[in-house]
């Protein structure tokens, strides 16, 4: 039985964040690990890897497999969870030494309290060495909120006969279906669950909402600095050449002769956005600063204002060279809900 084309759309993601980061016999620690895709790392040629998941998931089970089918690097597993227990305290010698630390599923669960999101944070910055990268994908939550946005616009555009401060609460497309637990208008910046539904799954999995300046200030907080957060298909095409072969393979169909994206092919892919985080090496070059980001509230009704330039005094200052207008930017800078953007360039 051949795999959905929401898990291969995944293990390509995965697979060109590894290909992309990841260097030849470089320490690796996987976060919520859950199969250990060790044909993956083997590809990778890595030295040593470090498997992390959560007691319930079956981990023992994931290290009896990987003694019995050893592939070219060294392993280990440890049973615990990366966003409720401290991993300074299980694994004292493991701290600093990390080249990359990865996080390819379950990074929305973290998000349901910001304590949990600051613990798997802290965890990560206390695993990494200095200049290595933290690295993952996750549900694009701009583009969820986004297209619940749309549903709510177009229900208030409606006859007035309809019920009053009812919230349309489902999403549907062509390949999945999201429904909120709570019908509000408002994007809390931890807790927002939702289930999503694929077309040829027979239950929703429960998530939440990742808010990206929420993550972006909490990743500062524990000492990493910001280096992208993009839509996949952002992250496709900003990497074309290399991913096209290897998006073919996981996904046929999805791309024209010349490796472009099809019409059809946005809506899988532009379910999902790649992270990448970077602790900073102060012996190799000072780090750039992530921006202190103001802490905000959705609004449905405020008119979202690109601001290509900012005005002080009353002289216009243009953004920084290399760093383009608003309007030029990808990613999160990109369209969709205020509190989801960051109101400059970065």
């Amino acid at each position: 039985m051949s795999q959905p084309t929401q898990q291969r759309l995944y293990d390509f993601a995965k697979m060109a964040l590894i290909n992309i980061f990841v260097h030849p016999y470089a320490t690796v620690c996987d976060l919520y690990c859950g199969d250990a895709d060790a044909d993956k790392w083997a590809h990778a040629q890595i030295g040593h890897y470090i498997g992390i998941d959560a007691p319930s998931s079956g981990i023992d089970q994931m290290r009896e497999t990987w003694e019995t089918h050893r592939k070219s690097y060294t392993a280990e597993f440890f049973e615990l969870d990366p966003c409720t227990e401290n991993i300074e305290t299980h694994l004292e010698e493991k701290t600093n030494m990390t080249d990359v630390v990865c996080c390819l599923q379950h990074l929305q669960l973290c998000f349901e309290t910001e304590e949990k999101a600051r613990k798997l944070l802290h965890n990560v910055s206390s695993l990494l060495k200095p200049g290595g990268y933290f690295l993952g994908i996750t549900p694009d939550s701009s583009t969820i909120w986004a297209k619940y946005q749309r549903n709510v616009e177009a229900y208030h555009n409606k006859s007035s006969s309809m019920k009053p401060n009812i919230v349309p609460n489902c999403i549907r497309t062509e390949n999945y279906m999201i429904t909120f637990e709570v019908e509000e208008e408002k994007f809390p910046l931890f807790g927002k669950k939702y289930q999503l539904k694929f077309a040829n799954d027979v239950s929703a999995e429960t998530y939440c909402l990742v808010h990206f300046p929420s993550f972006i200030r909490l990743a500062r907080e524990a000492g990493l600095e910001y280096v992208e957060i993009q839509n996949l298909t952002e992250f496709y095409d900003d990497n074309r050449a290399q991913l096209a072969g290897l998006l073919t393979h996981y996904v046929p169909n999805l791309l024209d002769p010349r490796g472009r994206l099809l019409p059809r092919s946005y809506d899988a892919l532009g379910l999902y956005t790649t992270f990448i985080f970077q602790k900073p090496d102060p012996e190799i070059a000072p780090p750039i600063p992530t921006p202190l980001l103001p802490d905000v509230s959705y609004n449905l009704d405020e008119v979202t204002i690109w601001r290509d330039d900012e005005v002080i005094n009353g002289h216009v200052v243009e953004p920084a060279i290399g760093l383009g207008k608003i309007s030029e930017q990808k990613g999160i800078l990109g369209p969709g809900p205020a509190d989801l953007r960051f109101p400059e360039a970065l």
